[in-house]
């Protein structure tokens, strides 16, 4: 008898763990929650999620880790494991990650501190600044700059070198690095115990030889890892790019560590199954692949994924409550807002026809340049801490954690909104497993978090006793700090969706989330939103996400081309046979990992700006519009992008095909962005971006 063969699904979360397992053959499922953080009983919570269903199903018994000892069992039974993370978030956010170096152009040093000088706190008396991601600089005597042969009074240096970029740009090397001098300061460094090193030269986005010299160098004296900025992320802005480079750099040896830890757990080291991690666009890569530059929201992607892939609802589901309401148009798909409330944080995301990605994003005081799901956090779960400061009731942005957790988990923790949902009654200890208290059997406590705020609103009522102000009951004062807590969650909702346009009145809420049920019915009616959607997963529904999600791989290109109405075809051709190539080296990525060809889909992008502006707009390349008594379309999809059935019917030729329409697109997605136009400018093209996903 063959052995079952299980597929894994885990969503590492900061409170909890959640573990789904899928056994072909068996009907059903099998879930485990568990504490993340618990040292008295596990070192790492997915291995022990996933020995406890082993044990369950096979009937074999395996060796429990306790007490901070380990214990390895094999990994024969498994298929593939796939998981989401915050290992990476919660590095950045606590600044605990690697040591790292910076090696920049000489003069710039102060760059990446000096950001680009925006004050999102402008009124602050206290402004504090984050520190630093890295400890050491140094400073390279290396300078390219952009060759202009048609400057009057331009002056060139007669000794340096004129040689072509990625981009197609012609650069003049006026210095090139004194390589010797740079390894004996690399040297000097690394015998400090730093291992990690962020190379970011000016131009390195497109004349590369230079950072690739000094990633040499590092190489040898030893270093660890090396991240370098156009294999990071090769963009124009050097900021956004050495922001991103060094994160890479900072997060991914603590990434690699937790991969080492992780597959430590298993005896033969995972060699036979495979070992995917969700990234911030909600694709999966290989472990080998996952790096830091793309973890920052790997653990609330795979939510995203979930509700987007179950939630669909038309408004043919959708029942007239009201006898003044009109009747909606039938068969439309409902856009729908994600309500993901965990134990530390909520995030919030919108899905419409397609999922929401942005390009540049700034977490914990750092900018990102990397695709990521459109996600609004903010510091409000079970776990966030209640405070009575000054007269206000307050809700994190501390949080109990998973341990000690909040009061009820029996551990001495603090009070938590999970506490406040206890004492009101909306929550039932009776309906939860016994998995609480120092030897997890234990239920959880309400008489302990009714002790604790019996001591707070005692608190209280002597503040207000001197103030003449009117007493709250016990209830009361949880139900106030319910209220808050709602308040901090709408917010984000309504950035996303109000503040972009959005009616959200037309949306429905995706509840999920291990705290999501008890807060949506307030969330909604604070929003006026008249559907909640709760799957059957909700629980869990991130990790079961990350079993829905696909395989992606994507390749960027900068370029610095020009697009108007009249250069459009000339500079459109260049930039499709580009498209093409990083499509073909996408799809080989992909074949090479064992998809066939007919499971590949590719999407292919522009990132563009108008000129005199630096806000750049990422446009997909328009679908294709056909005429079927012509054969006619409105634009080419890069005609070998298009599927085997429309070249079969339409024998047309890609220089027969007229070209995409990446200009209409792109005024269209600015006018919905700003609310106006800047017809007239000539539109740049920052970079290509090539997106493949196999199904």
């Amino acid at each position: 008898m063959t052995a079952p063969s299980f597929r894994f699904s885990i969503d590492r979360g900061g409170t909890f763990t959640d573990v789904y397992a899928e056994v072909p053959g068996e009907p059903g499922f099998r879930v485990v929650k568990l504490l993340s953080e618990d040292p008295q009983n596990y070192p790492d919570a997915p291995q022990e999620g996933i020995r406890r269903i082993l044990e369950s199903v096979t009937g074999k018994h395996i060796p429990k880790a306790s007490g901070g000892g380990s214990t390895t069992f094999s990994s024969d039974h498994i298929e593939w494991i796939r998981m989401g993370t915050t290992v990476a978030t919660n590095a950045l956010l606590e600044r605990k990650g690697a040591r790292t170096v910076l090696v920049t152009t000489k003069g710039f040093r102060d760059l990446l501190q000096i950001g680009n000088q925006s004050r999102p706190k402008i009124f602050d008396l206290e402004i504090r600044k984050l520190d630093l991601l890295y400890e050491e600089v140094i400073e390279v005597d290396e300078r390219v700059r952009i060759f202009r042969e048609t400057v009057k009074g331009s002056s060139r240096n007669a000794a340096a070198s004129i040689v072509e970029g990625t981009t197609g740009e012609k650069f003049e090397v006026l210095s090139k690095p004194n390589l010797k001098e740079v390894s004996l300061q690399l040297e000097a460094v690394f015998k400090t115990g730093i291992r990690a090193v962020a190379v970011v030269f000016l131009h390195g986005y497109a004349f590369q030889e230079h950072e690739r010299q000094i990633g040499e160098l590092a190489h040898d004296i030893g270093y660890e890892q090396i991240s370098l900025s156009h294999q990071v992320m090769p963009m124009v802005k050097m900021v956004a790019r050495g922001d991103t480079t060094t994160v890479d750099a900072y997060l991914t040896p603590h990434i690699r560590n937790y991969l080492e830890s992780f597959r430590s757990g298993f005896s033969d080291k995972l060699e036979n199954s495979q070992l995917l991690f969700m990234q911030s666009d909600g694709g999966l890569t290989d472990s080998e692949n996952f790096k830091g530059s793309n973890a920052i929201l790997s653990g609330p992607a795979g939510g995203v994924v979930g509700y987007a892939m179950t939630s669909s609802l038309t408004n043919e589901d959708t029942e007239i409550s009201n006898s003044n309401q009109q009747p909606p148009k039938t068969g439309h798909r409902l856009p729908v807002i994600g309500f993901d409330m965990g134990g530390t944080s909520t995030d919030v995301s919108r899905y419409g026809d397609d999922y929401e990605l942005v390009h540049e994003t700034e977490t914990a005081g750092v900018r990102i340049q990397a695709p990521q799901m459109h996600i609004k956090t903010v510091a409000a779960g079970g776990g966030s801490r209640l405070f009575f400061r000054n007269g206000l009731f307050e809700v994190g942005p501390e949080s109990a954690g998973a341990h000690p957790g909040p009061v009820c988990y029996r551990k001495g923790g603090h009070l938590a909104v999970t506490d406040a949902n206890l004492v009101v009654g909306r929550l039932h200890p009776e309906f939860f497993p016994k998995i609480f208290g120092p030897n997890e059997n234990e239920a959880l406590d309400i008489d302990a978090s009714r002790l604790a705020f019996e001591k707070l609103t005692a608190e209280i009522k002597n503040y207000s006793k001197k103030r003449q102000l009117p007493e709250m009951s016990l209830e009361e004062v949880a139900l106030g700090f319910l209220k808050v807590a709602n308040e901090v969650m709408v917010r984000p909702i309504r950035e996303i969706s109000v503040m972009r346009g959005f009616d959200i009145k037309e949306h429905a809420l995706a509840c999920f989330g291990g705290a999501g049920g008890q807060h949506a019915c307030a969330i909604a009616r604070e929003l006026g939103i008249s559907k909640i959607f709760i799957h059957r997963f909700a629980g869990i529904l991130s990790a079961y996400g990350m079993g829905l999600a696909d395989i992606v791989v994507e390749i960027q290109e900068p370029s610095v081309l020009v697009l108007t109405e009249i250069s459009q075809d000339k500079s459109l051709k260049i930039l499709l046979n580009k498209l093409d190539k990083l499509a073909e080296n996408a799809r080989k990525d992909l074949v090479e990992q064992g998809y066939k060809p007919e499971q590949i889909e590719i999407k292919r992008y522009l990132n563009l700006r108008y000129q005199g502006t630096d806000t750049a707009l990422m446009v997909q390349e328009p679908e294709p519009k056909i005429n079927y008594d012509t054969g006619i379309t409105n634009c080419g999809l890069g005609i070998a992008e298009s599927s085997p059935e429309l070249q079969k019917n339409f024998q047309q030729t890609p220089s027969e095909l007229p070209s995409p329409d990446f200009i209409g697109a792109f005024r269209k997605t600015y006018r919905k962005e700003f609310g106006f136009d800047l017809t007239g400018r000539e539109i740049i093209v920052d970079d290509l971006r090539v997106r493949a996903v196999a199904k």
